[in-house]
């Protein structure tokens, strides 16, 4: 089987062929990252972290990054904190027990004069349903992104001892 000239030269050309093809289809198709532009608005991906009962939630977009904590939690209340990557011009939140309903956001307070941290008191929500919505503005430019509330409630396994 492998007296066949052309046999074991294919057998060692065809992987490296595969791999310019699919180098070649990538740098070829795939899209080129790009800074945020001024006036532009663009989606923020919720982390994995926001599906758990961390009390931390991370969204981002590309190096624009920020990261939620569920300060307190009471019958009543909800205390969130934000910290962002970048120094942010301003941030709302809304609270709503449905996706598809709306609500009137509301405008977290900065804590300090960075822009970097940012914190709210809201009302707890009604169900793990409930979605938090945030828009930011950063530079201009602006960000948005939803994400469940699961996250809100701090609980581990070691949490019942």
């Amino acid at each position: 089987m492998f007296k066949n000239k052309h046999l074991i030269i294919a057998m060692l050309v065809a992987p490296i062929l595969s791999l310019i093809a699919y180098f070649g289809t990538d740098m070829a198709l795939s899209e080129k990252p790009h800074a945020a532009q001024e006036g532009e608005t663009y989606k923020l991906v919720s982390k994995s972290n926001c599906r758990y009962t961390s009390g931390l939630c991370g969204m981002e977009n590309g190096e624009f990054k920020v990261l939620f904590r569920s300060e307190k939690l009471t019958n009543a209340k909800l205390e969130l904190s934000m910290e962002a990557k970048f120094p942010l011009e301003g941030v709302k939140l809304s609270l709503v027990d449905e996706q598809d309903k709306m609500a009137k956001p509301i405008d977290m307070k900065a804590a300090g004069n960075e822009g970097k941290n940012w914190y709210i008191s809201l009302p707890k929500p009604s169900s793990a349903e409930s979605w938090l919505r945030v828009a930011i503005q950063s530079n201009g430019t602006m960000y948005y992104g939803e994400t469940q509330t699961a996250f809100i409630k701090y609980e581990t396994l070691f949490t019942d001892q």
